[in-house]
């Protein structure tokens, strides 16, 4: 499992590589527009959406809410408040996940699905298109290398040490544990991107525990969901991952919080 595991990574990382430093910078926008699409036809499950004509209804409807945020948030004012509606939502996730991790209506989780993907391929059209290339593709490496780092860390460190449960009603195989392992990895690969992005320290550090955490919850919400529906994995598409969500769940998360937080240290513009 875990080699599988490893081979379907490998090919993904190798697929992203080229399509970020090998294409224009729309190659990007496309494939995670393709992605997130993807996740959206998965994610209709969770809202009790099986037949193929409901599921593509949905994929639809997102891809149009999509369609309509790419033009509006061409205003940096828009965009920044579109990233601070995702960023509500993600605390509302979180407390969602303390309080009742079991109530989740199909209605909630369907529009749920919608603040989590749009936002979030909105956030990577925006880091891509933030500085010229391949400026943009090493900006969003830099928010998949913290998100990757937190997850590797979290699954070697909690399968090795792991004993506290971190959210045992939601999934649990995760530990505490591991949160320190992913955390402590995460902030190793944030102070080596410091060297490329030449912004403040301390405040890049911050953004980079923020990034965690956020994960964390990315990661949480989806299992939140996937057990409600009693789904094990949102797909079959990745051999060894499951389905794409099961893979960008963090990403999810943490998107608009990078973009949030790149323009705050101002490194966006």
């Amino acid at each position: 499992m875990l080699r599988t595991r490893i081979v379907t990574a490998l090919i993904l990382a190798a697929a992203l590589l080229l399509v970020l430093f090998a294409a224009p910078p729309i190659a990007g926008v496309a494939f995670f527009g393709v992605a997130l699409l993807i996740g959206a036809w998965e994610w209709a499950r969770f809202a009790g959406l099986y037949a193929p004509a409901a599921r593509l209804a949905y994929v639809a409807a997102c891809a149009l809410l999509g369609a309509m945020s790419w033009r509006a948030t061409r205003d940096t004012a828009q965009l920044l408040n579109l990233m601070f509606v995702a960023a509500a939502w993600w605390i509302v996730a979180l407390l969602w996940l303390s309080l009742r991790p079991t109530a989740v209506s199909k209605i909630a989780a369907g529009l749920a699905g919608m603040l989590v993907l749009v936002p979030t391929w909105i956030a990577i059209s925006r880091l891509l298109g933030g500085a010229p290339a391949p400026g943009g593709a090493a900006l969003l490496m830099c928010l998949l290398l913290l998100v990757w780092a937190a997850d590797i860390g979290a699954y070697f460190v909690g399968r090795r040490w792991g004993r506290l449960k971190l959210a045992p009603q939601v999934s649990p195989n995760k530990t505490w544990e591991g949160v320190l392992g992913g955390t402590a990895l995460a902030l190793l690969v944030g102070l080596l991107e410091l060297r490329w992005l030449g912004c403040p320290s301390v405040p890049y550090v911050g953004l980079t525990l923020v990034i965690v955490c956020v994960s964390i919850i990315g990661d949480l919400t989806e299992s939140m969901f996937k057990r409600v529906a009693g789904l094990k994995d949102s797909g079959e598409l990745l051999p060894g991952h499951g389905g794409v969500l099961d893979r960008i769940d963090s990403i999810t998360a943490a998107a608009p919080f990078f973009v949030l937080g790149l323009t705050w240290l101002g490194v966006l513009r």
